[in-house]
């Protein structure tokens, strides 16, 4: 999309952080605000970029320099809310990036892949597109499953969890409760995506074996039972019946 007959509506320097981010605000779809936060001599705002949700380089940026100023921009019908700094460490450019929400407890983020911001240039209009394109979709997606997984701490623990023999391996379902299935992974169980299975592998029996006593003590605090299975054996081939033999009549034929 083109936006350049627009610049001229914009008495303020885009280059500007504080004008920058006003701009791209009213280029966002939807009501979006936003609130600048000036430079104080040197103050932190690490009560807002604490709340980032990036492991790229926003992350990287601010965990390499100190952010002194930045803008939020907030869209009023969901309060999903964007931070935009310098791009720290770079001549020109900003950063934008999502801030997670406030009202999600900490255990509904695990194994929600973080929408990653965007390095753009000092063009609102190009930033909005991008932040329209990219940005707001990602987060939409890890919003989406941070809410389930949200709904999921609320599901009752099974009053068994079944681990079954796999070769070397112990496997078990994906459990439906959040708080279950994080205790697992955080003693050796690994998700095999394709089997939509949990799997503690087996190349240090030792290993193995201590985190199975681990998780079966912890299970047992929360009530929930241990049961240990090996895979059914395969059912044995049918044999087909022999060939009835042939019998010789007794008459002679003529």
């Amino acid at each position: 999309m083109t936006h350049a007959p627009r610049t001229a509506l914009h008495d303020t320097d885009p280059s500007d952080l504080e004008s920058f981010a006003t701009i791209l605000a009213g280029e966002l779809p939807g009501r979006w605000t936003s609130q600048y936060h000036p430079d104080h001599g040197g103050t932190d705002y690490d009560h807002i970029t604490t709340a980032v949700w990036d492991m790229d380089q926003t992350a990287h940026a601010i965990a390499s320099h100190a952010v002194t100023h930045c803008a939020v921009l907030t869209r009023t019908d969901d309060n999903t809310r964007l931070l935009v700094i310098d791009h720290l460490g770079q001549a020109e450019g900003f950063l934008v990036a999502a801030l997670a929400p406030a009202d999600l407890p900490d255990a509904a983020y695990a194994g929600v892949r973080e929408p990653d911001g965007l390095a753009v240039p000092a063009d609102p209009f190009h930033a909005a597109e991008a932040t329209t394109l990219h940005l707001l979709p990602r987060y939409a997606d890890a919003l989406a499953h941070a809410r389930r997984n949200t709904a999921a701490l609320d599901a009752p623990l099974p009053e068994q969890v079944d681990l079954t023999w796999a070769d070397d391996a112990l496997t078990t379902p994906v459990p439906d409760s959040v708080a279950l299935a994080r205790l697992l992974t955080d003693h050796g169980f690994v998700h095999d995506t394709r089997q939509d299975l949990l799997v503690l592998p087996g190349d240090d029996t030792a290993l193995q074996a201590r985190y199975v006593r681990a998780v079966g003590a912890l299970l047992a605090e929360l009530g929930v039972g241990v049961g240990m299975r090996h895979p059914a054996p395969p059912a044995p081939a049918t044999t087909r019946p022999l060939p009835a033999r042939p019998t010789t009549s007794a008459a002679r034929s003529r």
